[in-house]
Order: structure tokens, then C-alpha cells, then sequence
């Protein structure tokens, strides 16, 4: 049987400024915490993963689609959606960023938060380029034309120690 682990703290607090109606797109979810989450509170989950193992582990969720995707290769697999939401976790790929936050739907909410450069003296990623540099989240939200609602930067005790980045923006409709 697979473990479920908890939500992130960051998406349990902030998941209620997401709108209450449209598709939310949970990218790299793994195990899937965030959709299971989400799905519970009533929502429309896109579940994305390259590992198709732990996607199928969602399937017979109520409220969760999943998709089997390569999020890294040459041409972008979610080109021509838009989401109510878009969750991210634990996960970094600069070259789709400012293409994904661009599908954020009018109105929709941007939770995002994952490793930055100083994690590396608390374990991995310690890879510079899946880390955060100071400022960065809230830089390329800025530059995506999304309002900043909440931010966080530096160490975290919680789930283990390791330093973070997390922001919660908006864009305007």
C-alpha cells in the first residue's frame, strides 16, 4: 500500500484563495498529495507526472485527471490550456516558467514553492540549477503580470530542514 504524505503546509494555507470553480493543474505532483488534497476540497485536478506508476495510484480519484507527461522536452505537452490554479512543489524546470505561470487563467492563483540556492547545505537538490536564486519566484510572477497575495523565503524546519521559496499570486481578470 502506498503512504499518503500530507500536503505541503504552504498549499494547506494558502489553497483557499484558489477560485472555487475551474481546472487546477497539480505540475510534477509524484505521489500526488496536492490533487488527493485538492480533489477532497471538491476541486477539478489536472495531475501531471512523467512517472505514469505514481499517476496511476490517482486514478480512480474522483476529480483527478491525470497525464503522463514529458515536462521537459523540447515542446511543451499543456501548450493551449489555461488553468483556474496551478500548484507547484518541490519542483523547478526555468525554461517552461514564464510559459506556465502565462497559462494561469484570469483570476487564477499561482501556488508555487520549492528549493533555493542555500539548501544545498541541508542535503538535495543541491544542483544550482534546481535551486532558486534569491528573489527569483517573485521576480518572474512580476514579469508574468501576476499581483502577489503572500512570499516566503529562506529556512524551513518543516517537513525537514532545507531552505525554500514559496509565493502565492494573482492574476487580475
Amino acid at each position: 500500500m502506498t503512504q499518503i504524505i500530507r500536503p505541503s503546509g504552504w498549499i494547506e494555507r494558502y489553497s483557499s484563495c484558489l477560485p472555487d470553480t475551474g481546472r487546477i493543474l497539480d505540475l510534477a505532483c509524484g505521489s500526488g498529495r496536492h490533487a488527493r488534497f485538492l480533489a477532497g476540497q471538491g476541486r477539478q485536478v489536472l495531475a501531471v507526472d512523467r512517472d505514469a506508476s505514481a499517476l496511476a495510484a490517482l486514478n480512480d480519484i474522483a476529480g483527478i485527471e491525470t497525464r503522463c507527461l514529458d515536462l521537459e522536452g523540447d515542446v511543451w505537452p499543456l501548450a493551449g490550456e489555461s488553468f483556474a490554479g496551478i500548484v507547484v512543489t518541490n519542483y523547478l524546470w526555468r525554461p517552461r516558467l514564464p510559459e506556465l505561470l502565462g497559462q494561469l487563467a484570469g483570476g487564477g492563483v499561482l501556488l508555487y514553492e520549492t528549493f533555493m540556492l542555500g539548501n544545498e547545505a541541508w542535503g538535495k537538490p543541491s544542483n544550482p540549477d534546481f535551486l532558486l536564486r534569491p528573489g527569483e519566484l517573485r521576480t518572474v510572477a512580476a514579469a508574468a503580470g501576476l499581483a502577489e497575495i503572500a512570499w516566503f523565503e529562506g529556512y524551513a524546519g518543516e517537513p525537514k530542514p532545507c531552505v525554500r521559496q514559496a509565493i502565492v499570486a494573482r492574476r487580475p481578470t
